[in-house]
């Protein structure tokens, strides 16, 4: 059987990539680069000025984020993004804009982690694992 999977990714896209429709972009853009260092990569519009499609990258992972209109509805999601520093991304997300839903400490299953929610709604499990092992069974 042929893998389904093994084709060609753009550097930065995995085989599975959230793609977000946001009902104001232009805000959860710009959170993104001063909170998470985010880079905009490509941005293409409509003919009226809104976000058709725009390519973001925060580390080594590529997303997309979209206009909310018609039928593709504004929506909201949970990312777990792995950092050096927990507590230093922590307050720069909220120096930025977040609001707290989990204040960084360290976790049963050796990550620390920090919670935060984005002015669009999402919420990002900012983690560093503390030991250099997998997560077990």
């Amino acid at each position: 059987m042929k893998e389904p999977y093994n084709t060609y990714r753009p550097d930065g896209f995995r085989t599975v990539n959230p793609y977000l429709f946001a009902e104001d972009p232009e805000i959860l853009i710009d959170f993104l680069q001063k909170a998470f260092d985010a880079k905009e990569m490509n941005r293409s519009l409509t003919p009226n000025g809104e976000i058709a499609n725009s390519i973001v990258k925060i580390g080594d992972s590529c997303f997309m984020i979209s206009q909310a209109r018609d039928r593709f509805l504004g929506m909201r999601t949970s990312f777990y993004l792995f950092v050096n520093d927990v507590d230093e991304i922590y307050d720069r997300a909220l120096k930025c804009g977040a609001k707290s839903e989990l204040k960084p400490m360290d976790m049963s299953y050796d990550d620390r982690q920090g919670g935060i929610i984005d002015p669009a709604g999402n919420y990002w499990w900012i983690s560093k694992r503390l030991v250099n092992e997998p997560y077990s069974d």
